[in-house]
């Protein structure tokens, strides 16, 4: 799949900023699902042309065991490559005149390489469950108010968790191991040779001691791990390595431009919006959901339910953490939903869209837990899969699963989003890329009369954001604001207090199913 904006059209809007084509910025979003590649113009902040590899269909991850994940890096970097070649074939894109590159990854996943820089094993990514055991262990080991003081996080079964599970687990691929690192660092790796991370993503590893502002050396020395195996640091916007002649040979690139920023998908979301400030607020939904809000203020949930991270634009002068709620099963839910009423052909998600629109709010009743990808940090790392509750075979269509489905995830995030408002966080208004479950006016409707905020929807992607993150780190983007001067809104859904009444109502029947199920007291 390639997608662009016209070419008149963007053309037309560079020589309204008045200049020629002086390069292009290129972003890489590193995804579960897939690898997108985009390109914007240099000067305007213009959006130029997007790929997406695999171009049709999606990549698997693999479950040897029951709530494992795992996927291959390599298959993301043969991705890269794929996604870069449909760029230059697809529209003629000319990536020699890149200037500059900047990557977005998907979070906690764990990348172990060896001497030569080869993976020992498949990635343990992020919706793996296999860890929550041994955080739990190291949470007790630690202490878990420390944890949450010092690391604003319980370990969870984030990527120091996975870690620490493979030395405890897998003792001869531990004994390999020269540089443990996220996905992104590992992509970042394969451009430019250098193993190298940022406090953003160790802070996201859990491996971030925000009292101290250094690496988290007591949860090292708890789970017996070395500082040695974490590569290198270097700020999230700035150089973190140049694209090596190989790299650049198999890309097309222009070998020597720097890699210039790197971010995990949601803070990297956020900055693709200019979700930047404290109050801002960030969502979503993609494979998992996410909301994502900025603040001042290093602050934690008790319970370890939603977590802490440093945000793209942290300093000591400024600080700006990004407090994350993550749903896994969003976007996948909506899939395995349209794959499975599929018989004769496969049904669009328009025509589920068209479907679910016909049918009422709460969804005469239908409910549906949306959390069969993974253990769930919003239950505390519960693992209770998804769920269809209250079917009435002769009330109940496809038409009801597929709107009790964007329901049952809006409501599940409504869930989260209460924590946060627990924890002080103001969530008024929220911007969204136009995309993925956005694109659904029933999921739009539903966001914003259930959880009560306006939603800004925008024609950005994680790929876009990457790509400004490359410019403003390379310097090419004169100040932050220049960076967002081709970011364009395309609507604003407000709440409908003809509508609010019914989503709460239908919100509060579908909280008691969760309650039911004794999983919340």
């Amino acid at each position: 799949m390639v997608y662009r904006s016209s070419k008149l059209q963007w053309q037309d809007k560079i020589l309204m900023f008045g200049g020629p084509i002086i390069g292009y910025l290129l972003g890489l979003d590193i995804g579960s699902s897939a690898v997108k590649a985009s390109v914007i113009d240099a000067d305007s902040g213009l959006h130029v042309a997007s790929s997406k590899w695999p171009d049709i269909g999606e990549f698997d991850i693999d479950s040897p065991r029951d709530g494992w994940a795992e996927q291959d890096p390599m298959m993301w970097w043969d991705a890269v490559l794929s996604s870069a070649g449909l760029l230059r074939r697809k529209y003629g894109i000319d990536l020699n005149e890149v200037k500059a590159v900047g990557i977005s990854y998907q979070m906690h996943g764990l990348v172990i390489v060896d001497k030569n820089h080869k993976p020992i094993r498949p990635s343990i990514i992020w919706c793996d469950s296999r860890a929550v055991e041994t955080g739990e262990s190291i949470a007790d080991s630690i202490g878990r108010d420390r944890c949450l003081s010092d690391l604003l996080n319980l370990p969870g079964n984030f990527t120091a968790s996975k870690l620490a599970w493979v030395g405890i687990n897998e003792p001869d691929n531990f004994r390999l191991i020269h540089k443990a690192m996220l996905p992104g660092d590992f992509i970042a790796m394969m451009l430019t040779g250098e193993i190298r991370t940022t406090r953003s993503g160790l802070s996201e590893a859990i491996l971030w001691d925000f009292k101290q502002n250094d690496i988290a050396y007591n949860l090292l020395d708890q789970c017996d791990l070395s500082a040695g195996l974490l590569p290198d640091l270097v700020d999230t916007f700035g150089q973190q390595g140049l694209v090596t002649s190989q790299a650049a040979s198999e890309l097309g690139l222009h070998a020597g431009i720097p890699v210039s920023y790197r971010a995990g998908d949601q803070p990297n979301n956020a900055l693709s919006l200019n979700v930047l400030e404290p109050g801002e607020i960030a969502a979503t939904a993609g494979t998992s959901g996410v909301v994502y809000g900025v603040t001042d203020k290093a602050i934690h949930d008790p319970e370890s339910r939603v977590n802490t991270f440093l945000h793209v634009n942290n300093s000591l002068e400024t600080p700006r953490n990004g407090v994350l709620l993550c749903v896994n099963g969003t976007g996948i839910l909506n899939r395995w939903l349209r794959d499975n009423a599929s018989i004769d052909r496969q049904i669009s998600y328009n025509e589920m869209n068209q479907l679910a629109s016909e049918v009422p709010v709460g969804s005469d009743g239908l409910a549906i837990l949306p959390y069969g990808n993974g253990a769930e940090r919003t239950l505390n790392n519960r693992n209770i899969g998804a769920s269809v509750h209250n079917l009435d075979f002769n009330a109940h269509s496809n038409a009801h699963m597929f709107r009790a489905g964007q329901e049952g995830i809006v409501f599940a995030l409504d869930y989260g989003v209460d924590i946060m408002r627990d924890m002080g966080m103001k969530v008024d208004k929220v911007r969204a890329g136009y995309a993925n479950m956005f694109l659904s006016p029933v999921f739009q409707e539903a966001f914003a009369n259930t959880i009560g905020v306006s939603v800004e929807l925008y024609n950005t992607d994680g790929a876009q954001g990457a790509a400004r993150g490359a410019g403003i780190g390379a310097g090419i983007f004169k100040t932050w604001r220049d960076a967002f001067n081709g970011l364009e809104k395309i609507t604003e859904i407000d709440p409908d207090d003809a509508l609010i009444s019914s989503y709460i109502n239908a919100r509060d029947r579908w909280r008691e199913v969760l309650d039911s199920l004794f999983i919340i007291k």
